[in-house]
């Protein structure tokens, strides 16, 4: 598979002709094709409630105390996790992005009372770190490099990235594909002869101290901030191995391989001189195996119109909450 050519299902940046092969494989190797092993509540749940207009959780909900946070231009860089595929509506040119408007981006501007004129987003699914300063071809369209969106007068800069050069989305189709074929764990092919994961993780480190630098060199007036990941699986592998096709060691592998990314997009923020927004804590106990009515990211098989293991639009309005909190934090 192609790691440019835009969204679908099991990738961060993921491909939509992959979608309905993986279902297939899913219902030939699973007992039916619910996707969850937990029931599901009805798709309304998951409607998406504007930052700052409805509940939250206490863990996340930002102060009144926070205001005034951060003004514009705003510009979100990122990949799928920001783009937010397959949650209405799309938006956005090239198409083949699969941005949603109601992705996190787009509810932090709308909390910050931004402008449109203000706001850009050039997220785009399947983007990795060198997109950021190229072109990356899409299914349906070319995006320019992200950070040409910036200039001198950006004063606001999220980017959520890092999955896609770890090849994350490979690991998952990986061990879905061991657990259906009953083959090894994954964990141990992976790891035969050194963790090839973790060199991944250092040179996607190694990348993103560059394009750190030179964010701050187009927006030098800018705030910046990383965003990292939701915890997209659970620290119980046993909850709904059968339901994600995979083993338990493999869950708990990918999860602890999870953490060790956003600890590495922590480490190379802080040596930049920028902020690092925890999306990991706020997210537990909503992950993929938890219920329809509980959950920020769906699982292999979504209920809600969102990606395959990806946010959906609370899983978006959890991340976003995260990051106004973080603004809130540095007024």
């Amino acid at each position: 598979m192609s790691a440019r050519t835009g969204p679908g299902v099991l990738r961060m940046r993921i491909r939509r002709t992959g979608a309905a092969a993986a279902a297939a494989l899913l219902c030939a190797g699973l007992a039916g094709c619910g996707g969850s092993d937990r029931p599901a509540t009805p798709a309304s749940s998951n409607r998406p409630v504007l930052v700052g207009s409805g509940p939250s959780s206490p863990s996340s909900r930002p102060s009144p105390s926070a205001t005034p946070l951060a003004s514009g231009p705003y510009v979100a860089l990122g990949d799928s996790y920001t783009a937010g595929p397959g949650i209405p509506a799309r938006t956005g040119v090239p198409l083949g992005c699969d941005r949603s408007s109601q992705a996190y981006p787009a509810l932090l501007a709308a909390r910050l009372h931004l402008s449109a004129a203000q706001f850009r987003d050039v997220s785009c699914s399947g983007a990795r770190i060198a997109d950021l300063d190229g072109e990356q071809s899409t299914s349906d369209g070319v995006n320019p490099a992200q950070l040409s969106a910036l200039s001198s007068s950006t004063r606001l800069v999220t980017l959520g990235i890092g999955g896609n050069d770890i090849g994350f989305a490979d690991l998952v189709e990986r061990c879905v594909a061991a657990g259906l074929l009953r083959q090894t764990p994954c964990r141990e092919q992976l790891t035969a002869g050194g963790d090839s994961v973790e060199a991944r993780i250092r040179t996607a480190g190694e990348q993103l101290a560059v394009a750190l630098a030179a964010i701050h060199r187009r927006a030098p007036q800018a705030r910046v901030y990383v965003v990292g990941y939701p915890a997209i699986l659970p620290a119980d592998g046993g909850v709904c191995a059968s339901g994600l096709a995979m083993t338990v060691d493999d869950v708990a592998y990918l999860r602890v391989k999870e953490q060790h990314l956003n600890a590495m997009l922590r480490k190379r923020s802080e040596a930049a001189g920028v902020r690092f927004v925890d999306t990991w804590t706020p997210s537990l106990g909503h992950d993929a195996c938890e219920t329809a009515g509980t959950r920020w990211i769906e699982p292999l098989l979504p209920s809600a119109p969102a990606a395959a293991l990806h946010p959906n639009a609370r899983g978006e309005q959890g991340m976003a909450e995260a990051v106004l909190a973080t603004l809130g934090d540095d007024s």
